[in-house]
């Protein structure tokens, strides 16, 4: 094998690989404020827009860059939403999507996702409604999530344990 100041041909092509996911890393943006600054201003105002409508329905919501995209999160991720060409992406998980299958439908939607076309006037109403459908949610699954890591199993008495102790004693010596 070739070695070139000690790295095989194989390490040299992981090594640009690696450096072009470091400029590709450069480039995602640390905050929310910073990805809506990377459009131009047309855009920059739906974003927002979208942005503190969510913001007013969830106040207590943190926001944070996931996927390379603003996204809020309620003990889980609530929303995500990003800019594109020709559309904004909102991504409300495929719960969002089920629940609102019928408002949806006139816009292209995959599982868990929505393209509202910047051509088109943006639904903020729509947009609240899927986040106070989200929160819900969120809050639902935490608060039984909760509820199960808090449940104890239920207490035996004597003689549960004893006839436990004889079914499993009568199988052991059937098998003997």
């Amino acid at each position: 094998m070739f070695l070139l100041f000690g790295y095989s041909l194989k390490d040299i092509g992981n090594k640009q690989r690696y450096k072009k996911y470091l400029a590709m890393k450069s480039k995602i943006p640390k905050s929310i404020d910073e990805y809506i600054e990377n459009f131009p201003k047309e855009v920059q105002q739906i974003l927002q827009k979208i942005r503190s409508t969510i913001q007013k329905e969830v106040p207590e919501a943190r926001e944070a860059i996931s996927y390379a995209m603003p996204t809020f999160v309620l003990n889980k991720t609530l929303v995500h939403f990003a800019a594109y060409a020709k559309h904004i992406g909102f991504y409300a998980l495929p719960s969002g999507n089920l629940a609102f299958q019928k408002e949806i439908s006139k816009y292209k939607f995959g599982k868990g996702s929505i393209q509202f076309p910047l051509n088109e006037p943006i639904p903020y109403g729509l947009i609240k409604k899927i986040v106070k459908f989200r929160v819900t949610e969120n809050l639902e699954k935490t608060k039984k999530k909760v509820q199960k890591k808090n449940q104890k199993p239920p207490k035996r008495n004597l003689k549960q344990i004893m006839s436990e102790e004889l079914i499993f004693f009568r199988c052991y010596y059937f098998l003997f």
